[in-house]
């Protein structure tokens, strides 16, 4: 296990980079699942990546976009997610849509936009 940590703690490093300082994030709150939370620094930020790998099975995590529109800086993404949840063994599933902007290189704002319904729903024990 302690091998997985050290290579989410790089994942983690090395994605933080991505984000700027301060960002302007953007995820509904859903107390029953641990590892969406407010955030505003890239280094949280991150941490949602890592955060995400724990609380999921990481060979379980799907992503697909269908559409990926870019207008200057500013991106959006649609597409459908699934994962399951490592305590639970519940899966999740559900369309998505990403808002990002980039500046200077790094991501300013993400705004993201999923089913947390079935997110909540498969973290409930």
């Amino acid at each position: 296990m302690s091998g997985n940590r050290s290579a989410r703690r790089a994942a983690s490093r090395s994605s933080s980079s991505l984000f700027a300082d301060e960002v302007d994030w953007l995820l509904a709150e859903n107390p029953g699942v641990p590892w969406i939370r407010p955030r505003s620094t890239g280094v949280e930020c991150a941490a949602q990546f890592t955060e995400l790998m724990e609380y999921t099975v990481p060979e379980d995590a799907r992503a697909s976009v269908d559409t990926l529109l870019v207008d200057g800086t500013d991106a959006v993404l649609t597409g459908h997610l699934s994962g399951t949840v490592r305590a639970t063994g519940k899966s999740f599933e559900g369309p998505f849509a990403l808002r990002l902007t980039m500046e200077g290189g790094r991501i300013t704002r993400h705004h993201l936009y999923e089913n947390s319904l079935s997110i909540a729903m498969a973290c409930a024990p």
